[in-house]
């Protein structure tokens, strides 16, 4: 068997990133809030052996015009705390990773609404954390311009160290429940977070037990300067927009390189591409299966998204001639960096970008289910990549397509699981349980480490 393993998650919040999936022959027009099916779906991808199922959150409806707005189906769909709970007491090991922002959110709330959850799924729980990009999350929450992109991220950095104390709050062994005593906690095991830093005035401690991971497993999203950076620190598994693999191998190397002069284990990171996988039994079949999803998109629709992407108005470049230089956006900077590069490599106009992106812009594997194990094997061996983060073209097919066919040739060529590792996303994904901060571990017993 290959010595480097793919980990595979698959990305459900929205159930398909392109804006065409709804439309396509055979989906569900209402799987974004369809339980039924998220549960079906949730069910096959644990079949398949998927580390995680990740939902993606939104603090607002999308920040697009009328006429393109009412062509998406991103507008109604589940809270993710909500949806994860309920769909953990459906499985039994994927991970439930789940967005949870350092800039709309206090880490009080944040601690808690994981580690209930880990706690309810029996230690399955992962918090990617956003510092949230759309300008329009900050009309939602009393405030009339969103904080600026470097300070999102120092608040960030502060906010993990929060949360992370809060989850330390008592040693693992702190419930000791003794009923003949009527002891039900030991205070001693107890620990006051009383953090006060430049954003956050936290007391503690957490009213939770420490997570049954220790911490839920720690994600992170983006590419900038700052987000590698926080990646290379804090983050366990990071996803990443989708380029060229010369482009992602570079990325893995700034991240693993950063880590190593940290002094954290690189292995102790999963950097995990977005791909977007169209299957086929010919190539001929998936690229037709491509052509037909695309044509599904709307030009308002389009040019939206691209809005979107960029962090500025396109509506009014010209559609014939080239992307025009752009001022620096307050939303994401690696996003915007990812499609002026896009376009600039392709020799793309506004419009032809913009029917790329309203689709789906980025990383694709459109093929037979060996082409696709092909490209996805190549990403792992030249480390482009530690695993993806799997797009489903449309649904319920599109998923069926890549667990039924793709999975098996992965696991054929010894490249991915045939049997979990274990119960928790940690022991799957290959990660630590974090140590207590405030309690060492000695001997079998916890002691006040300070």
């Amino acid at each position: 068997m290959a010595q480097r393993q793919l980990k595979l998650g698959a990305f459900m919040r929205p159930i398909s990133i392109h804006t065409g999936a709804w439309r396509y022959p055979g989906a569900v027009p209402d799987a974004n809030f369809n339980y039924p099916l998220l549960k079906r779906l949730i069910q096959k991808l644990e079949a398949g052996k998927f580390d995680a199922f990740f939902m993606a959150d939104h603090l607002a409806v999308l920040n697009m015009p009328v006429e393109a707005l009412k062509r998406s189906h991103t507008v109604t769909s589940f809270e993710p705390f909500t949806l994860l709970s309920a769909l953990a007491a459906s499985t039994s090991h994927i991970g439930l990773i789940a967005t949870g922002s350092t800039t709309f959110d206090e880490p009080y709330h944040i601690a808690r609404r994981f580690a209930s959850l880990d706690h309810i799924s029996g230690g399955r729980a992962g918090w990617n954390i956003v510092t949230t990009s759309n300008p329009d999350a900050a009309l939602n929450f009393g405030l009339d311009d969103h904080m600026a992109h470097d300070e999102r991220y120092k608040r960030a950095r502060e906010f993990f160290d929060v949360v992370t104390g809060l989850w330390d709050s008592f040693a693992d062994d702190a419930f000791v429940r003794d009923v003949d005593s009527g002891i039900y906690v030991d205070p001693d095991k107890m620990h006051v977070l009383d953090h006060k830093g430049q954003y956050l005035k936290v007391r503690g401690p957490l009213n939770i037990a420490r997570p049954v991971q220790g911490w839920p497993v720690i994600v992170q999203a983006g590419a900038s300067e700052p987000g590698k950076q926080l990646a290379a620190e804090t983050a366990e598994a990071v996803f990443t927009g989708g380029g060229s693999l010369k482009d992602a191998q570079a990325l893995y190397a700034d991240i693993k390189g950063r880590m190593d002069k940290l002094g954290r284990d690189r292995d102790h990171l999963k950097i995990l591409p977005g791909a977007f996988v169209v299957v086929g039994d010919t190539l001929d079949e998936a690229r037709d299966k491509r052509a037909l999803l695309d044509s599904k998109v709307h030009y308002a629709s389009a040019i939206a998204s691209l809005s979107v992407g960029l962090g500025v108005d396109a509506s009014g470049f010209d559609p014939d001639g080239p992307l025009p230089p752009l001022p620096e956006t307050n939303a994401s900077k690696s996003g915007q960096q990812r499609l002026v590069a896009l376009a600039e490599r392709e020799k793309l106009t506004v419009r032809q970008l913009a029917q790329r992106v309203g689709g789906y812009g980025g990383l694709s594997f459109v093929g037979t289910p060996a082409s696709i194990a092909d490209e996805m094997e190549e990403w792992l061996v030249t480390e482009a990549s530690d695993g993806f983060n799997v797009m489903f073209p449309f649904l319920p097919a599109g998923l069926d397509d890549f667990v039924d066919k793709v999975v098996p040739e992965l696991q054929r060529r010894g490249i991915f699981r045939t049997e979990y590792e274990g119960t928790t996303l940690r022991e799957n994904l290959g990660l630590p349980r974090p140590e207590n901060r405030f309690f060492a571990a000695e001997s079998g017993q916890i002691s006040r480490a300070g």
